[in-house]
């Protein structure tokens, strides 16, 4: 058994660091979302962040969108030329795809400086391409309603997950001690 745990050591290094920080930040999420709730910003800052940051985006790209607080649910709905289009929900505001991000970085951790700042710039570019993803989904389903299904369900998250996974493969090849201790 102890040689099992010689010869995996790096495995399970990452499975306990990944898990580990992936509780610790996903535990601070919900605490977050718990005290958010009666907050000014409905339904918590960041999707009420989000909401808003798609309304401008829609409006700069000849759309007239407003963004409403839906009544009956912890959302925003999305209207384009005043149809309703869309609901942005807490799952929207890519906070739990940049929790995934960051307990994968983190696991693979490279020198504390560069993985700082590639946990930033990632969390940033996630963000802004999530922001962007749901702008076009909300323009397609505008424009391709029949279609509604397919971009919600499967181009989109394909995307925004494609994305973290490209990143991850980056990072790995690039910047982590992995890849140090076998150049």
């Amino acid at each position: 058994m102890k040689a099992l745990f010689v010869k995996y050591k790096s495995v399970i290094k990452f499975i306990i660091t990944f898990l580990l920080v992936y509780v610790v930040l996903s535990v601070v999420y919900k605490l977050y979302l718990q005290y958010s709730d009666g907050s000014k910003f409905y339904p918590d800052y960041m999707t009420h962040l989000v909401s808003k940051q798609t309304e401008s985006l829609l409006d700069s790209f000849g759309y007239h969108s407003e963004v409403l607080p839906h009544p009956d649910e912890p959302s925003m709905k999305v209207f384009v030329n005043g149809k309703y289009l869309a609901r942005v929900i807490e799952g929207c505001n890519a906070i739990s795809v940049i929790i995934l991000f960051v307990s994968f970085i983190v696991a693979f951790s490279g020198k504390l400086k560069t993985t700082f700042f590639y946990i930033l710039a990632g969390s940033v570019l996630i963000y802004v391409v999530n922001l962007l993803r749901i702008v076009i989904l909300t323009i397609g389903m505008y424009h391709y309603p029949e279609y509604e299904d397919v971009m919600h369900t499967v181009v989109f998250p394909a995307i925004i997950y494609g994305m973290v996974f490209l990143l991850w493969i980056f990072w790995v090849n690039r910047f982590s001690k992995l890849k140090n201790k076998n150049a």
